[in-house]
């Protein structure tokens, strides 16, 4: 029979993750990744550690090999992982989900970091998985069962949320917001996207391929919506996602030639400035701040 992780051993894990995030001041996200265990979203052994040049066996059938930064297989035939626990430390602190909110994680695979953000809510939060494969979302169902604050749904995240939420929280590169994510983000809400470009774009490599990106932190404020890039990423593409185009592309590959951590801001629908750093016809992304709302 497997032994499972020990509470002083997830501690350990979670400053270490944290520390390499940069956000070990983080005590509330330290205690969350220390009571979940990893080894419960992950299957038996043996699991697979992706790697530059693909997929290895992990050298043992010991939990502790699952409480390193690395990256876990869910469905390696198609590159789905659960990913790098040192980002995605990096992430939630930088959505810093506080208790009775509601958050959507899009992209949920198993549900492991739905668990994190399902302690960090907490029993009068909510959160909501949605995942688009039907064998990882009925997984993800089974590992979640004993959160009573997560409901899992399978389906096309990019139309959800269907109402309101605090926090959006998207697990798979686009090419720009989905409507939903920002028609629906509550006024001081927040998103963070992995936005981004195919790798093998027109190469015929399916759904499946992954995308280079930039993980993209939008907040609703009183004059409107900032922006900013936390940190490059590499990510799977989004299932369901149908690329706006080769050209949008080529464009959005070009502004990330340019100073892409200089993005201060966002605009939705409106009147495109001619300056922006990257700009389509009812969205763009500007290095200018949002002007200083009106005193009351």
């Amino acid at each position: 029979m497997l032994a499972g992780s020990t509470m002083e051993q997830r501690r350990h894990y979670a400053v270490r993750m944290l520390q390499k995030a940069g956000v070990l001041s983080d005590d509330r996200l330290a205690d969350a990744f220390s009571r979940v265990r990893r080894e419960d979203f992950l299957g038996p052994p043996p699991w697979l550690i992706q790697e530059r040049g693909g997929y290895r066996e992990a050298p043992s059938h010991d939990v502790a090999t699952l409480y390193e930064d690395v990256l876990v297989a869910l469905d390696a035939s198609r590159g789905v992982n659960n990913g790098s626990p040192s980002l995605h430390a990096l992430a939630l602190h930088s959505l810093s989900p506080q208790a009775g909110e509601t958050v959507v994680h899009a992209g949920a695979g198993t549900g492991y970091y739905t668990a994190i953000l399902a302690e960090l809510v907490g029993a009068q939060g909510r959160v909501l998985a949605v995942e688009y494969d039907a064998v990882l979302a009925d997984r993800a169902r089974t590992c979640l069962a004993g959160h009573l604050n997560v409901e899992v749904v399978c389906g096309n995240a990019l139309e959800w949320p269907k109402h309101e939420a605090d926090i959006i929280y998207v697990n798979f590169a686009v090419d720009r917001p989905a409507e939903a994510w920002i028609e629906r983000l509550r006024p001081g809400g927040r998103l963070l996207f992995p936005l981004g470009v195919p790798v093998f774009e027109g190469r015929n490599k399916g759904p499946e391929y992954t995308a280079m990106a930039g993980f993209l932190l939008v907040r609703w404020e009183a004059g409107g919506y900032s922006a900013r890039f936390i940190e490059g990423v590499s990510f799977i593409w989004g299932e369901g996602v149908t690329p706006s185009d080769w050209a949008c592309h080529t464009r959005l590959r070009a502004a990330f030639a340019d100073n892409w951590r200089a993005v201060q801001s966002l605009r939705w629908k409106g009147i495109p400035a001619e300056d922006e750093w990257y700009s389509e016809p009812d969205w763009g992304l500007s290095t200018h701040a949002l002007a200083v709302a009106a005193a009351e």
